[in-house]
C-alpha cells in the first residue's frame, strides 16, 4: 500500500473549505502539531532526502522516518511511524549523535472526502497550504493533481519541498 500525497501553496483557505465541503468532504478533526526534526550523525538527510521527526499532537509523541521521495511531482515516499512513551525519545535520539534541525508548527484542520484525506494547513513562517493523501495499491499521482486543479489550484502551486524545508529556506534568507 502507498501513501501517495500532494502539496501546495493556498491563498485562502476559508474559500478552499468552502469548495471541499460543497463536494461533500466531512470534517474530521483540528490539530496543532509541532514537529522537531533531526539530522542522522553520519549522513546528511538533507542530501540524502530523508526526516526524521518527533511529533507532539496534544499530549502525544510520535516517531516518524520518511524515506527518499520516489517521484518529482509529489511528495510520495516510504513512512514508518510509532508513538513514544515520553520526550525520551529525543534523549534517545541525542545520545545516539542526532542533532536537532529545526521545529515545524502547524495548525491543522482534516477532512475526508472519498478516498481522499485532506489537510488544511496554517504553518507558522510559511502560510497557507493544502495537503491531499490517498491511500493505493497502484501508484497514480495524476488523481491528486487533477483533484487540487478542480479546487481552482495550478500546477504552478505544487510544492514538493517538505516544512522543514522550507522552514530552514526562509531562516537562510533572514541572514542575507
Amino acid at each position: 500500500m502507498l501513501e501517495i500525497e500532494i502539496k501546495a501553496r493556498a491563498e485562502d483557505l476559508e474559500e478552499l473549505r468552502e469548495k471541499i465541503v460543497k463536494l461533500g468532504a466531512e470534517f474530521v478533526k483540528k490539530q496543532r502539531q509541532v514537529d522537531t526534526y533531526f539530522n542522522h550523525p553520519g549522513r546528511d538527510f538533507a542530501k540524502t532526502d530523508e526526516a526524521l521527526r518527533i511529533r507532539k499532537v496534544d499530549d502525544d509523541l510520535f516517531l516518524t522516518y520518511k524515506g527518499p521521495k520516489l517521484d518529482r511531482l509529489t511528495k510520495t515516499r516510504e513512512e514508518f511511524e510509532v508513538k513514544v512513551a515520553d520526550e525520551t525519545a529525543k534523549i534517545i535520539l541525542k545520545r545516539l549523535g542526532f542533532r536537532e534541525v529545526a521545529k515545524v508548527t502547524k495548525s491543522r484542520d482534516y477532512y475526508r472526502l472519498s478516498d481522499f484525506e485532506i489537510m488544511l494547513d496554517t504553518i507558522e513562517g510559511l502560510g497557507y497550504f493544502i495537503e491531499v493523501e490517498k491511500r493505493a495499491d497502484e501508484y497514480r499521482p495524476e488523481e491528486l493533481v487533477e483533484f487540487l486543479e478542480s479546487l481552482g489550484i495550478k500546477k504552478d502551486a505544487i510544492e514538493r519541498r517538505s516544512y522543514l524545508e522550507l522552514v530552514l529556506e526562509a531562516k537562510s534568507r533572514e541572514y542575507f
